[in-house]
C-alpha cells in the first residue's frame, strides 16, 4: 500500500509513520508536513533513511505542490491540523485556514486523483460536553465548544459530504486525548511532567475536575490502522482510551511517579468554554477487533520515564517559541 500521512511529523503522525513501517515491510509512506511549531523531524529519525519513507515539506493549504506529490499514492491519511484549544482562542483564523481548507483541498485532490481511501483524523471534542453518564456514540449531534472542536466539526461535514456527493471513498476517526513519548510539551500531560521535573508550577486550569479519556498513542495507531484495512466507507468511527480521569488526578499521578510535591499544583483561572466531560463509545471499532491494550498506569508510566530520559528533546522546545508562548500563558 502506497499511504500519503499529512501531518506526519507531529505527535500522533510520527508515531503511525513508524508503527506503519514496522508493521507492513511493502508499504510506502510519504510524509507531508508544513513544519509548524509542533511539527519536528526529530520524531522520524530512524525511518528518515528507510527507501520506503519519502518527505515533503509543504503546507496542505498549496494544492498545486500537494497535487503533484502524491500521484501514484493509494491512501490520504490527514493527520495535519492546528489542534491547541487555546491557540485557537487567541487565534483562530489559523485554525479555519488549516483544519477546513486544508482538509478541502485534500478532499479535491483525493477526488481528482482517484485515491482509494480518505481518512480524516478528528477529534471527539467536536462533540462537546457530556453529561455525567452520558456516552457519545458515532451518530450523536456535533457540538463543538471551541473554535479549534469548530474547525474539526466543519472539517468532518466537509468530509461527510464528499462521500455522499462525490462517493469519494472517506472514513472518519475521532479518537479521545491522546498521550506519550514525544508529544509537544503545550499539550497537558508533556507540560506537566516537562514542568515537575523543572520544579516548576503546574498550571491547572479552574477547580481541576474536568474529565478527560485518555488514550495512549499507540493503542490510537492500531486502531487508525485497523479502520484503514478493514472499516466500511462512509463511515465515523470512534476511538477511546477508556481511561476518564478528572484532570487533578493526571497531575497527582505524575507528580507521584516523580517523587515531587502535590504543592507544585497552582490553580489558574479557567479558560472560556472549557468543556467538562469528554467520553465517548468505542464499540463500532471493537466490531473490527480493536480494543485498548494499555492502561493509564502503564502507559502515564511509559511516558514519564521518556521525558525523563529524553531531557534534551524537551527542553530545545521549551526554551524556544513554545517558552515565550507558556509565559504569555502563565506568568
Amino acid at each position: 500500500m502506497r499511504i500519503v500521512v499529512t501531518g506526519g511529523a507531529g505527535f500522533i503522525g510520527s508515531h503511525f509513520i513508524r508503527y506503519i513501517l514496522k508493521r507492513y515491510p511493502s508499504d510506502h509512506i510519504l510524509n507531508i508536513d508544513k513544519l509548524t511549531y509542533a511539527g519536528n523531524l526529530e520524531n522520524l529519525k530512524e525511518v528518515e533513511n528507510n527507501p520506503r519513507y519519502a518527505f515533503l515539506k509543504e503546507d496542505i493549504c498549496n494544492r498545486g505542490a500537494i497535487e503533484e506529490a502524491i500521484s501514484g499514492y493509494d491512501v490520504i491519511i490527514n493527520f495535519a491540523a492546528e489542534s491547541h484549544v487555546d491557540r485557537s482562542i487567541n487565534t483562530p483564523e489559523i485554525f479555519l485556514k488549516t483544519d477546513i481548507m486544508g482538509t478541502f483541498n485534500l478532499l479535491e485532490i483525493a477526488r481528482e486523483k482517484g485515491v482509494k481511501r480518505y481518512i480524516q483524523i478528528s477529534t471527539d471534542e467536536v462533540y462537546g460536553s457530556a453529561e455525567e453518564g452520558e456516552r457519545f456514540s458515532e451518530s450523536s449531534p456535533l457540538n463543538p465548544s471551541s473554535p479549534y472542536s469548530a474547525s474539526k466539526a466543519a472539517a468532518d461535514l466537509l468530509v461527510l459530504s464528499y462521500y455522499r456527493t462525490y462517493k469519494l471513498p472517506t472514513i472518519i476517526i475521532r479518537s479521545t486525548n491522546n498521550y506519550g513519548p514525544n508529544q509537544y510539551p503545550e499539550k497537558f500531560i508533556p507540560l506537566f511532567i516537562t514542568n515537575a521535573l523543572e520544579d516548576k508550577p503546574l498550571p491547572l486550569y479552574g477547580d481541576g475536575k474536568n474529565v478527560r479519556d485518555w488514550l495512549f498513542v499507540l493503542d490510537n495507531c492500531k486502531g487508525i490502522d485497523i479502520i484503514l484495512h478493514k472499516g466500511k466507507e462512509g463511515e465515523i468511527y470512534n476511538i477511546a482510551g477508556e481511561n476518564e480521569r478528572e484532570n487533578i488526578f493526571i497531575a497527582k499521578k505524575i507528580l507521584e511517579y516523580l517523587g515531587k510535591p502535590f504543592s507544585l499544583i497552582k490553580f489558574v483561572k479557567d479558560r472560556p468554554g472549557h468543556d467538562r466531560r469528554y467520553s465517548i463509545s468505542c464499540e463500532k471499532v471493537k466490531e473490527l477487533g480493536w480494543s485498548p491494550e494499555v492502561s493509564l498506569e502503564e502507559g502515564l508510566s511509559l511516558t514519564v520515564d521518556w521525558y525523563k530520559n529524553n531531557q534534551d528533546w524537551w527542553k530545545k522546545i521549551k526554551s524556544g517559541e513554545f517558552l515565550e508562548y507558556y509565559r504569555k500563558q502563565y506568568g
